[in-house]
């Protein structure tokens, strides 16, 4: 039977400490990893002269999300201890974000673009793993898992204020901080609680690669209608990773990493609030106002500009924390409430990332490709305005159909 190190547990079925203070320092690597260059990799393209690529390099993401999730998030987690792959992808990751920078040139640009390919197939996986490393070692007390998770904003926010600091924003060079600390988090996952994989089934190998009985989840009528807006809201979402940098440079900001973790501030503060957000008010109120939430923020960024209006581009920025936690964080955690009866855990948040980070945000970088494409050279504020109408629309049409089509219990609501 996989028990999730029942010494970490003290009476009354609480988490410890120990567990607590492991799972987020998990967290808090797990995602400086991906903020140190996430954030800015649009202006660091627009700034040696690849701007063009920027679509293609936020779609590999995508594209790795879906591929990850089948190969290793969802197959690989059934027969291997989800702890020895974290320690397997992130040191194979970290060597590959150590090549990155010099293949951030004119020259090389198609190559690296490849090369980002290649090692998001590896990382995007690990980010399953983490929520499925969590939330197993915390057995029922789900309601625990926002808190650790936070850790993970504030490895965002930590990555970003030091890429600020060191002046990396437009450089390179953003790839190698990540990689020190993939290499520090593969290291680091060899001490991680020892969760079991899910067990093997008797189904084929192709029911197994196919991932057949977490899709089927989907039989129920609310989990598939949240799948289904899950991947839409990921569509805008794409946009705001890809082009929010470039665009709050266009306004005049000077730090824009700095900037940009604001929201990241945010998404702390939300975060810490989330387990009894979640107790109190269910699973639909909070997925209903982060969907809300993106379409303000959009909006924000439609009027914000460099001058008197520069507050809606700081407002816009500090969204975030709704729009992510109220509708990604929440999700994951009603993920697992329909999954763990099932005993696909793994599988179903898996599944979770490839429609979200994968299908949708792999949509959404191409259209957010298309509607780049249509601005100048060098984008005035005005250009930037127009572009950002289109997801500000497709985001409110979302939480509308959401409003109307979902009908779950408030699973969670009663801890």
């Amino acid at each position: 039977m996989a028990v999730a190190e029942g010494a970490s547990k003290i009476a009354g079925g609480s988490p410890s400490g120990l567990l607590t203070g492991r799972l987020s320092a998990l967290m808090f690597m797990q995602f400086f990893v991906w903020g140190a260059w996430q954030v800015t990799l649009g202006l660091v393209m627009q700034t040696v002269g690849i701007g063009n690529l920027i679509a293609n390099a936020f779609s590999v993401g995508p594209i790795a999300s879906i591929a990850g999730s089948f190969l290793l998030g969802m197959v690989a987690t059934r027969y291997l201890s989800p702890k020895m792959l974290m320690v397997i992808l992130h040191l194979v990751g970290g060597a590959i974000l150590f090549v990155l920078p010099s293949l951030v040139t004119p020259e090389h640009g198609e190559t690296m673009v490849w090369v980002l390919l290649g090692y998001l197939i590896l990382y995007m996986p690990t980010v399953g793993l983490a929520n499925t490393i969590a939330l197993k070692s915390f057995g029922e007390r789900v309601d625990n898992f926002p808190f650790v998770r936070a850790f993970g904003t504030l490895g965002w926010i930590a990555a970003g204020l030091i890429i600020g600091w060191l002046g990396l924003s437009a450089s390179p060079q953003i790839f190698t901080a990540a990689a020190i600390v993939s290499i520090a988090l593969g290291l680091y996952s060899f001490t991680l609680p020892n969760v079991a994989p899910d067990a093997p089934s008797d189904d084929s190998v192709l029911r197994q690669v196919f991932c057949v009985e977490a899709f089927g989840l989907m039989r129920q009528r609310s989990f598939l209608v949240f799948i289904v807006c899950a991947t839409l809201i990921s569509i805008p979402l794409a946009m705001y990773y890809a082009y929010a940098s470039p665009y709050v440079g266009a306004t005049g900001i000077e730090n824009v990493s700095g900037t940009l973790a604001i929201g990241q501030m945010s998404e702390l503060g939300f975060m810490f609030a989330m387990p009894w957000l979640y107790r109190r008010f269910g699973v639909k109120p909070l997925l209903l106002v982060g969907m809300a939430a993106w379409a303000l923020r959009y909006a924000l960024f439609a009027i914000g500009d460099g001058g008197s209006s520069l507050w809606a581009v700081y407002l816009g920025v500090a969204l975030h924390g709704v729009c992510y936690d109220f509708f990604f964080v929440a999700g994951a955690i009603y993920t697992q409430t329909i999954a763990q009866p099932k005993g696909v855990n793994a599988q179903a948040q898996g599944m979770l990332t490839l429609f979200t980070y994968g299908v949708g945000m792999l949509l959404g970088s191409q259209i957010g490709g298309l509607l780049y494409a249509q601005l100048p050279a060098q984008p005035s504020i005005a250009d930037w305005h127009q572009m950002w109408w289109y997801p500000a629309a497709a985001a409110a049409v979302i939480a509308l159909i959401f409003q109307i089509t979902f009908r779950g219990e408030r699973e969670g609501a009663a801890a």
